[in-house]
């Protein structure tokens, strides 16, 4: 083996088959493991406060965590080469659940986001395109030569806008902008010039004018609840005002967990999924909600030290994309509930009520510990 080769492996001298503590061997990692626990455990007190103190929701949540961690698991074990390989497959195949929910998803509140499989339940196809889309666009780029051309910059939007147009034409705006912007964060990763995205930015400005018109109005109503939430008070300016007197109520120390008034009198509407942080808030106050953003910030520096770390483009890009992802899903939460932001829907993660995004989310960090664990094997 050249002294060369040696310099630029990680660890080299170790041995290849060398781990350093247990947990290694089934692939996962310990701090980040750790910090997904601590997260889950404490949004899952949060939760308990939020639906009243019932059991129900609880034990219920306590299985989707057990379920999502079962996933995590799964795909920690799981090379990066296999995921390279069936990353093109695994697009067509969500593209065509998508396109099987607009034919014949049942429409609930208006929408068309479900797939029902008997003896199994349903899901949403469209939970699985916030990893499939970064997954895909690795691939693409990880023999390609960097930064894109032009050639595979249009290719890219082409992937990209494909599973976003038929989102969008369920209707769900709010998952739609989030995978596009998980896509478009491939693109950034991959060294597109800045000029590129501040003329892309500056053309969607001018566009933005024009998005009006094709709006429907339930969307119309979202932008002018965030720049008046008065304008209805009792109807979509609602939520919002409710959510700012929880956070602005519960002060420096909060009124103390399972004391907040806002959740308990049902003031606040879906507390236990979409405006969850609003419930902390009010209970533990801007203590409380420091310790969540503290715990955010090292799970993403973790997700960034992972991405650094990987020894080829397509577990760079693959890492950095749902490290960024996940930042995305916290801020657009939190800027949604604290009003700097239109409400669209976003759960905030590991805290808020829910079943498939979980999964999602704990896949996409088996997906990391991937990565990590077997950076050793290159492509």
């Amino acid at each position: 083996m050249s002294q060369d080769f040696v310099r630029r492996m990680p660890d080299a001298g170790s041995g290849f088959g060398k781990r350093t503590n247990w947990i290694e061997t089934i692939h996962l990692d310990f701090v980040l493991l750790l910090l997904l626990i601590v997260v889950s455990l404490y949004g899952m007190l949060i939760l308990y406060s939020a639906v009243g103190q019932q059991n129900g929701p609880l034990i219920s949540q306590a299985i989707k965590f057990g379920i999502a961690i079962l996933a995590m698991v799964f795909m920690a074990q799981i090379s990066p080469i296999f995921y390279l390989r069936i990353a093109p497959w695994l697009y067509c195949l969500t593209v065509m659940l998508l396109v099987l929910v607009l034919l014949y998803g049942p429409v609930i509140n208006g929408s068309r986001r479900w797939l029902r499989i008997s003896g199994v339940g349903g899901f949403q196809p469209a939970e699985l395109m916030k990893l499939v889309v970064p997954l895909v666009l690795a691939w693409y780029f990880h023999d390609r030569h960097l930064p894109p051309v032009s050639k595979h910059i249009f290719w890219t939007l082409v992937i990209i806008m494909v599973p976003v147009l038929l989102i969008a034409f369920q209707p769900d705006l709010g998952t739609s902008l989030l995978i596009c912007v998980s896509g478009l964060l491939v693109l950034l990763l991959a060294g597109i010039s800045w000029r590129t995205v501040f003329t892309a930015i500056g053309a969607g400005v001018l566009a933005a004018p024009g998005l009006w018109f094709v709006m429907r109005d339930y969307q119309k109503a979202r932008i002018l609840t965030l720049i008046d939430p008065e304008r209805d008070p009792l109807g979509s300016g609602w939520n919002i005002i409710q959510s700012k007197t929880a956070i602005g109520s519960g002060g420096i120390f909060g009124k103390g967990l399972f004391q907040g008034t806002q959740s308990n009198l049902d003031f606040l509407p879906e507390s236990q999924t979409d405006f969850i942080i609003a419930v902390l808030a009010e209970e533990a106050g801007l203590f409380g909600v420091m310790f969540l953003l503290i715990m955010y910030i090292l799970i993403i520096g973790r997700g960034l030290l992972i991405a650094i770390q990987a020894q080829d483009t397509f577990g760079r890009l693959l890492a950095g994309t749902i490290t960024f992802t996940f930042f995305v899903y916290v801020f657009v939460n939190i800027g949604m509930v604290s009003g700097l932001l239109p409400v669209v829907g976003v759960p905030l993660p590991l805290v808020s009520y829910g079943g498939t995004s979980i999964v999602t989310l704990f896949a996409g960090f088996g997906m990391l510990m991937s990565i990590h664990t077997h950076r050793r094997i290159t492509l």
